[in-house]
């Protein structure tokens, strides 16, 4: 789910070792040697709005300039950050790498190179890229996709954060439940629950809402609070560089649209197993006339998320992976309504994180 997202990332980003034990960042960068058998050295890049795997690897998520970890099997690790030798105090907090240079360093530092993993190289600028192909001979060969592999099973550290977030969302979505209730009109709405995500401490939080009723959604660009019933809002909250997000409709009056909707999560949840093919979903959530899917959320009815809003899409969903699953539908003129869930897939069963409520 694309939504705006700030220049710069203003929330606590630090390294907490008792969220994030180190030995589990050692663990992910073995894995990463393991499969690279013939690989000595690792680049690693990430951007502000693309750095999911530099924090699997690292932690770091930068805040304004891009970030790259350069790592080697010998166990040496530099974290290069953008800006100058003056940043490096408000950097060493975000990360359990103490070696840092500036990003201005690459060229020099992999210079002689021959066939590096390269992780996240699909976000560089092209300016970037080239830097690192004239560097290493054009021989750094992608292991993006399987860091994103390896971040697909969660383990227990990454659930527990990822239900703190999950907590974060609950009780955004409440306050903004209540503020409808009240009588409020959308932007205090959205702001009122917007501000109980900063008081929680997050790293971020985004939000898109409606003022048609659900047909669709909009980012918050200006002041306008006029009362809708209801009021469809998307919330994504990230707490310890993990995400959770969620579709609800806070109404004041029953909406029949609503309703279904909830009805139809229902039995997608019930469906969820490990080994389900994700395409079953459409079936599930399929509605008769007057309705059809949400456009919103057609092509997305469940979602990866984790260290990510975007993570590449399964076939299956997979043990150890978390979703937010979606339920959205339409009449095209008056009734629409999106929910979602946020579920964690085990071994053998499904555990529902957070859900959104009708009433």
């Amino acid at each position: 789910m694309f939504t705006q997202h700030p220049t710069l990332l203003i929330g606590p980003s630090d390294w907490d070792e008792s969220r994030a034990p180190k030995a589990a960042f050692d663990a992910r960068i073995a894995a990463l040697w393991a499969a690279f058998p013939n690989a000595t050295q690792a680049i690693v890049f990430g951007s502000v709005a693309r750095h999911a795997e530099l924090a699997y690897l690292t932690n770091f998520v930068p805040k304004l300039e891009p970030g790259i970890a350069l790592l080697s099997r010998d166990g040496s690790q530099k974290l290069l950050f953008g800006g100058g030798p003056n940043m490096i105090g408000a950097m060493k907090p975000l990360t359990f790498i103490a070696d840092m240079a500036p990003l201005n360093a690459l060229a020099k530092l992999i210079a002689g190179w021959k066939s590096p993993l390269l992780v996240g190289g699909g976000a560089m600028t092209s300016a970037m890229r080239k830097t690192v192909d004239d560097a290493t001979g054009n021989t750094a060969q992608d292991a993006t996709a399987h860091v994103q592999s390896l971040m697909r099973r969660k383990s227990p550290d990454e659930l527990a954060c990822i239900r703190d977030a999950c907590g974060v969302l609950g009780k955004v979505v409440t306050v903004m439940r209540d503020a409808v209730r009240a009588g409020h009109g959308a932007a205090t709405a959205l702001l009122a629950g917007e501000r109980a995500a900063i008081d929680q401490r997050v790293q971020d939080i985004r939000t898109l809402y409606s003022l048609d009723g659900g047909r669709t959604l909009r980012p918050f660009e200006a002041i306008d609070d006029r009362r809708v019933d209801p009021l469809q809002v998307y919330v994504a909250v990230r707490k310890y560089n993990y995400w959770a997000d969620g579709f609800a409709c806070l109404p004041n009056e029953p909406q029949p649209a609503a309703s279904l909707a909830a009805l139809l999560l229902d039995n997608a949840l019930s469906a969820i197993k490990p080994g389900v093919p994700v395409a079953q979903l459409a079936k599930i959530l399929a509605v008769g006339a007057p309705y059809c899917h949400h456009p919103v959320i057609e092509d997305a009815l469940a979602a990866p998320i984790g260290l990510s809003l975007d993570a590449p899409t399964t076939t299956r969903f997979e043990p150890g992976e978390v979703y937010s699953v979606r339920a959205g539908l339409t009449d095209g003129a008056e009734q629409h309504a999106i929910l979602s869930a946020m579920i964690a897939v085990h071994d053998t069963d499904t555990e529902v994180l957070w859900r959104a409520a009708v009433a």
